[in-house]
């Protein structure tokens, strides 16, 4: 049987150095690659052909959640779990919906590591046990109340604009980044700007944290 290949993705090398030594220490498991944010993850998913994709959530440029999107788009049949310090389950949640197959924090044991990336590359859910019940107890509240979280606002491509401007890019650099024109650009944010009912940056930034797309 041939190992489960797995893509490493978080922006600090420490952790991804650290997590590379405890997966290698595993005849089962092979580590085919690194990433450092969800567009080298994208691109190294489609060089590499990955089984498993451990994706951190909070990285610049692209989080991990509005990556997974895309890459269950482009590759479904790699499966991603997260491996992150959050567990609010706003971010359980806008991850599983976003095609994540479990959820692990990065406080786990190795053991539990493994168990989770064998587990969700033979089709399964993982979900770290102190999580399992926010998830259960905000999925039941919304399916209560039949309401739109602020993550649900928004179009792939205009959360993608929000993260970067939210960092700081100027409309420009973020058409460029993005390939589109500037034009584009602008009647995006104007869109975004409208569907948020906001006016300038500032809150532009506090609606990112809130949503998940950037980190305080």
């Amino acid at each position: 049987m041939r190992p489960v290949r797995v893509l490493i993705v978080d922006d600090q090398q420490m952790i991804r150095e650290g997590i590379s030594l405890i997966l290698k220490s595993h005849p089962g498991i092979e580590v085919v690659g690194e990433a450092a944010n969800g567009r080298e993850a994208l691109e190294r998913v489609e060089a590499s052909q990955p089984d498993v994709v451990l994706m951190d959530i909070s990285m610049p440029e692209l989080n991990g959640i509005d990556a997974t999107v895309v890459l269950k788009r482009r590759f479904p049949q790699v499966k991603v779990l997260a491996l992150t310090v959050h567990d609010a389950e706003g971010y359980i949640l806008q991850l599983l919906r976003a095609g994540a197959s479990g959820y692990i924090v990065k406080k786990a044991a190795g053991d539990e590591l493994i168990e989770a990336i064998r587990c969700v590359c033979r089709g399964d859910y993982y979900l770290h046990p102190t999580v399992t019940r926010q998830v259960i107890e905000e999925y039941v509240r919304h399916m209560q109340e039949g309401t739109r979280g602020p993550e649900d606002l928004l179009t792939e491509r205009e959360r993608q604009i929000v993260q970067l401007a939210a960092e700081g890019y100027k409309n420009r650099e973020i058409a460029e980044r993005l390939n589109i024109s500037l034009k584009t650009v602008e009647t995006h944010r104007a869109n975004i700007m409208q569907k948020l009912n906001i006016s300038d940056r500032v809150e532009l930034v506090r609606y990112a944290i809130r949503a998940g797309i950037i980190e305080p």
